[in-house]
């Protein structure tokens, strides 16, 4: 009797150390754009993708690559993979960027505000890159009248087929509840 309890708790802490060990292995590889500096950034992204993300530019309207995409995803910040936005929210605000309503995940959005072009507004950052993303307004369908506008060049798009391949599962239910 008392060999099978030491059996499991050897096993219990085997298990708990793998697990740990496992969380931080990819906390580190999550992690691991939180390391680039602006030249590993001028390296993977393309230079449109930088002034924006990095130089708070802002790309062409009606030029973008997203701003009339209607396939059914999520957009992730195209540095970090953060779940920002998701096709379900996305509406056409005829302003030619792609504009959603909500975040698809709160907690990653940051706002702040923007002086800039002599007006105030709120501009909107990733939380964990820090990616210039766009700007919020107030100008939005309702219920909440908000519009995210942002810029096809800080996100990066995720089909819902492709969300289990991508390693997004968690949103995957989204998309098959609104079938």
């Amino acid at each position: 009797m008392q060999k099978i309890l030491v059996t499991i708790l050897v096993s219990i802490v085997v298990l708990t150390m793998n697990s740990l060990f496992e969380t931080q292995a990819q906390e580190i590889t999550k992690g691991a754009w939180n390391q680039m500096n602006k030249a590993d950034l001028k390296e993977k992204l393309t230079p449109s993708q930088y002034k924006v993300v990095v130089e708070d530019g802002t790309e062409p309207a009606f030029r973008n690559e997203y701003w009339d995409n209607k396939e059914p995803g999520i957009y992730v910040d195209i540095v970090s993979g953060e779940p920002l936005f998701s096709s379900l929210d996305k509406f056409d605000s005829g302003t030619g960027w792609p504009s959603f309503t909500r975040p698809l995940v709160k907690e990653n959005i940051v706002e702040k505000v923007d002086r800039s072009l002599l007006m105030t507004r709120t501009e909107i950052r990733s939380k964990q890159a820090d990616s210039h993303l766009g700007h919020l307004f107030d100008d939005g369908p309702e219920p909440a009248g908000l519009r995210y506008c942002m810029n096809s060049a800080s996100l990066r798009f995720i089909s819902a087929k492709d969300l289990e391949k991508e390693g997004y599962a968690e949103f995957k239910m989204l998309f098959e509840a609104s079938k």
